[in-house]
């Protein structure tokens, strides 16, 4: 009779990390799913544009100036957003919560530009077929910045509070910044269909 080899997995971790959780899964899910849907998005987008005589559709092209601002706001967030991952995956708690406060900062200063940018586009949502898919695409992408900036400023709290210095917390604050970065190469063809595709 042979002998039971018995494992002790006690000192294990409880939650696993990266690619060994299932959140990290379900977020890539999720962005595959979304990006399929901005994908439709943009494919309407020159659906109709090459149905269209002329392009806009009664308005002039969009100012630039919002959109491009907020374009290199996003680019700018790169940085910090891959050090908040960066310590997470190193669990320094003190430079993760400043890191946090950091991006909600900069996750919340896109939807004040997107005020701006909605003007900016010299046409309502339900003026004509232009005007409605370009307020769909920003639409779409300013949902997913309030989602980011949401699920940001649970996890400072959470990253504040006894629950801070949990193993858990820290593969949750990469799965979000690895769904800031998501967001960030969204918005990069949005912005090329919506400010520079009229202009052609």
């Amino acid at each position: 009779m042979k002998e039971r080899v018995v494992l002790d997995v006690s000192k294990l971790p409880m939650h696993g990390m990266g690619i060994a959780s299932p959140a990290w899964w379900g977020t890539c899910a999720f962005m595959l799913i979304e990006g399929s849907g901005f994908a439709l998005a943009i494919a309407i987008y020159f659906y109709l544009f090459s149905l269209a005589p002329k392009w806009p559709i009664d308005a002039p092209s969009p100012d630039l100036f919002a959109g491009t601002v907020l374009t290199l706001l996003l680019l700018a967030s790169i940085v910090p957003n891959f050090l908040v991952s960066r310590w997470a995956k190193a669990r320094a708690l003190a430079k993760v919560r400043i890191g946090l406060i950091v991006m909600s900062l900069l996750e919340a200063a896109p939807l004040a530009l997107r005020i701006f940018e909605f003007p900016a586009m010299h046409v309502s949502w339900d003026e004509n077929a232009y005007g409605s898919i370009v307020w769909t695409l920003l639409g779409l992408h300013t949902a997913h910045i309030i989602t980011d900036l949401i699920d940001t400023l649970v996890l400072t709290c959470l990253m504040f509070s006894r629950h801070g210095d949990n193993t858990r917390r820290y593969g949750d604050v990469e799965d979000n910044a690895l769904y800031w970065n998501f967001v960030i190469v969204a918005w990069l063809p949005l912005y090329v269909c919506i400010y520079w595709v009229p202009r052609l």
